[in-house]
């Protein structure tokens, strides 16, 4: 794997992906970590001192991590928590967006102050292909996951994209434009705020604007699919066509974001079971997975990548949209203040995006469309703006600390956790046959107990959220953290 087990004091280690620390980035990045110390004497009394943490971050990061597990883990159970089949928002959508808004906050703290460009973008470039190589060991198919007691994968097949590699590539550009691109002004008015920042939103216009163009101006031609056999019984031929021949389309099978993944990918590098395959022409099951109707599209067997590369351009912009919040958070001194702005933000961005929809452009999380990007950054905004609130200024932490721990460890939770590691190991010891294991057995039990398989799923799910939350809470006691 690409990363390490940093043994280190708390406010000592972090990784700018998952941590966040005021550091001069010519001076190893991680030597210290300095947030905003929020104190006590008064609601907009406010200054710098190291070795501080800004824990609403940590919570909200370890938040995002608790819904992930949430959503993937008791999804199958409640599919109306589960992604949206094609359309829409759902709880499980807003997890990617939570995870870059949080990323672009992080970046803003941790660039404060650049003494040297050049060493802070070799460190970015680094980190960059570490967290790419990291994601793509951990969802390239290499590993099986749970009940599949295997692993490896045909590099013919070998799926590029997936969480992680968003997530870098997101990072890279908004870290990018915010060593190039911000320039030294001091922020002493709005106007200063802007002249400062200005260059960076132009950027950020441009890859949203590129985004724009690609999805509503591409011609999407007809392309044939190759069935796979396992889907022979439902198509006499080996190959079909699916009929496009369109311009702007936004339907899961002749959008611009799916031509230019299997142009640039191919077919067998993409997601194997999209998310459009709960969709009422593709599932009996509709909105969960099921047998295909009769006379289904033939797209229904076609892979499409949720993370692909033009969506990933656009959900580069949450990291933006992060990123601005976090300017907010250095150069506005009193808390009272950051709170009337992030909430101004936060509830614009969430009416813009629900005109956008209005006038046309709907919400789907896999083609990250503008309402959509718009919708959960000022949800994300709103979310992080409540928490700062409760544990940063009411100081209201105790309650919070499982979710502090799980965000101060983000990567080796999800890594385990929400990329089934741990349990596909634990399932790798049974007693006589496979499903004799400890993991489905606590499963099958609380579902026995409640009667219910919906409840004791999510009984199930509660336990293992409330056990990845007491984990992270034992390494940080033991100063083990996982950056890369």
């Amino acid at each position: 794997m690409a990363s390490v087990i940093a043994m280190a004091e708390e406010q000592g280690a972090g990784d700018p992906l998952l941590q966040h620390s005021y550091t001069d980035s010519s001076n190893h990045h991680n030597e210290e970590d300095i947030v905003p110390f929020l104190s006590s004497n008064g609601p907009d009394a406010s200054r710098t001192t190291p070795n501080q943490r800004l824990v609403s971050l940590d919570v909200f990061r370890g938040l995002t991590v608790a819904l992930m597990i949430l959503v993937d883990d008791a999804g199958g159970a409640f599919p109306s928590i589960n992604h949206s089949p094609w359309f829409g928002v759902t709880l499980a959508d807003f997890v990617m967006p939570f995870f870059l808004f949080g990323v672009g906050v992080s970046i803003s703290l941790v660039f404060k102050k650049i003494s040297s460009k050049a060493s802070a973008m070799k460190k970015v470039m680094l980190r960059s292909m570490k967290l790419f190589l990291f994601g793509l060991l951990l969802q390239g198919g290499y590993f099986h996951g749970r009940h599949n007691l295997t692993y490896g994968v045909d590099v013919h097949r070998i799926r590029w994209l997936g969480v992680l590699q968003r997530i870098s590539i997101g990072y890279l550009l908004a870290s990018v434009s915010e060593i190039w691109l911000v320039s030294k002004n001091v922020v002493d008015s709005p106007r200063a705020f802007a002249r400062k920042y200005y260059i960076q939103w132009l950027f950020a216009i441009v890859l949203c604007s590129i985004y724009m163009l690609l999805s509503y101006g591409l011609y999407v031609p007809n392309w044939r699919l190759a069935a796979s056999s396992a889907n022979m019984s439902a198509y006499p031929s080996y190959t079909q066509t699916v009929h496009c021949e369109v311009r702007g389309s936004l339907q899961p099978p002749c959008n611009a974001v799916g031509l230019l993944d299997r142009t640039i990918l191919g077919e067998h590098h993409l997601y194997q079971r999209p998310v459009y395959r709960r969709t009422k022409e593709c599932s009996v099951n509709s909105p969960d997975y099921g047998p295909l109707p009769t006379n289904s599209p033939v797209w229904c067997l076609a892979p499409f990548d949720p993370e692909g590369i033009l969506s990933s351009l656009m959900a580069a912009i949450t990291c933006f949209l992060g990123l601005h919040y976090g300017h907010i958070l250095v150069h506005c001194k009193g808390q009272m203040e950051r709170l009337l702005l992030w909430s101004i933000f936060s509830i614009s961005l969430l009416t813009v995006g629900y005109i956008l929809e209005i006038l046309g452009i709907p919400l789907s999380k896999p083609l990250y469309t503008l309402s959509y990007t718009c919708i959960t950054s000022g949800a994300s905004g709103l979310c992080l703006t409540t928490i700062f609130y409760i544990v940063d200024v009411k100081h209201f932490r105790k309650p919070m600390m499982l979710l502090q721990w799980m965000g101060m460890n983000a990567l080796i939770v999800y890594a385990l956790a929400a990329c089934d590691l741990f349990p596909a190991a634990l399932q790798g010891f049974y007693w006589e046959s496979p499903e004799n294991n400890l993991v489905d057995g606590t499963q099958t039990l609380l579902q026995t107990m409640l009667h219910s398989r919906k409840w004791g799923t999510l009984a199930f799910v509660t336990l293992e959220i409330l056990f990845w939350g007491l984990f992270a809470g034992f390494l940080h006691t033991k100063g083990i953290y996982m950056k890369l």
